[in-house]
């Protein structure tokens, strides 16, 4: 079976809310919210949410429910989300009841029951212009990430209004041509209140607006972007930073170091491998490198520059020569080296016509 795999819902965000109505016999009154909405179960993401875009936290219990759950009315006129890959936007006509979802119509077929729509065979092409008691209401459906909220998943936002479903859906066309539902997309999203006139009367509804959060449209319109822009939109604005010229170690000053040729020579070939050299080995490095081996293979001190090329070296003062007798014949019981014998490049052999 196929099926599609959402992120967890946490909770969801309203365009309005209901209040109680002073007569007992009559429904919660339902309120346009010039602010948003935040509910959820876990009282955690409500406190969080208080936190962040103001507001008081209260339990609250939705109607046709008998379950208790967290609201608060929020002080943000605005809210930054990021828009998860894929499809978000989910549209149907919808009519609710004591029992549930009594219809669900993509607007030409009731999906429940398989039937033609009920509301425009019933009513016309203008059957969204009458009372939801009658119609189906347009719902929009759209999962965010909220990226200062806890927890990975959704926040669902939900408006039920035939405008307002244009206005998202043209919003939400807008992002998925830029990121062809590839990647996240970072948003912004506010309340408007419009009016609209019907037959001579004014109608006054609220439309949710939903645009790409990015700094200029170039980087709206230029394919999906990375997760880190996403999260950070401002960085895709700023200068790329240059990396800082790369730190050439002192290979003359390691050579000086060395008490043997081999051991100068094998500075010379770490730094070829390093591409610091010339591999011919005719730059200023490479000789001044031949001419440190040279030293040393002369008795120089490479770091006073004396030479002790025909001392010999004695015991010190305890009588111990800095180095072991060994007798002719027993060079077989040496370990092999660990590197094979470095040579020099052919143009850099030292004393090579310099």
């Amino acid at each position: 079976m196929n099926k599609k795999r959402e992120a967890a819902e946490l909770g969801r965000i309203r365009t309005g809310y209901s209040r109680p109505n002073p007569n007992p016999d009559k429904g919660p009154i339902p309120v346009k919210s010039k602010t948003f909405v935040l509910t959820s179960h876990s009282r955690e993401y409500v406190e969080q949410a208080a936190k962040l875009y103001g507001g008081r936290v209260e339990q609250w219990t939705p109607q046709r429910s008998s379950i208790a759950q967290w609201r608060v009315i929020t002080e943000a006129r605005e809210l930054k989300a990021i828009l998860p890959s894929g499809d978000p936007l989910y549209q149907y006509n919808e009519m609710w009841g004591g029992g549930g979802c009594e219809r669900r119509c993509d607007g030409a077929t009731e999906l429940l029951k398989g039937v033609p729509c009920v509301c425009l065979a019933k009513y016309g092409e203008q059957w969204y212009e009458r009372s939801s008691k009658q119609v189906c209401r347009p719902t929009s459906r759209v999962g965010v990430f909220l990226p200062d909220m806890p927890d990975l998943g959704v926040w669902r936002l939900e408006t039920k209004s035939h405008y307002a479903a244009d206005v998202l859906a043209g919003g939400l066309d807008t992002v998925l041509q830029a990121t062809e539902g590839k990647g996240l997309m970072p948003v912004r999203m506010w309340i408007e209140q419009r009016t609209r006139v019907v037959d001579g009367e004014t109608k006054q509804f609220q439309v949710v607006m939903v645009v790409p959060s990015l700094p200029k449209l170039r980087h709206a319109l230029s394919g999906p972007i990375s997760t880190a822009a996403a999260l950070d939109p401002a960085s895709l604005d700023r200068p790329a930073i240059e990396a800082g010229a790369a730190v050439v170690p002192d290979y003359a000053a390691e050579a000086r170091l060395c008490r043997t040729v081999e051991d100068a020579r094998e500075v010379w070939h770490r730094a070829n491998r390093a591409g610091h050299v010339d591999p011919k080995g005719t730059d200023d490095l490479s000789q001044e490198l031949i001419r440190i081996a040279d030293d040393i293979g002369k008795g120089i001190d490479t770091q006073t520059g004396e030479d002790h090329g025909g001392d010999e070296r004695g015991p010190d003062e305890d009588g111990v020569y800095d180095g072991e007798v060994v007798e002719e014949g027993d060079q077989g019981d040496e370990p092999p080296a660990a590197y094979p014998p470095v040579s020099w490049p052919a143009a850099a052999v030292p004393g090579g016509g310099r």
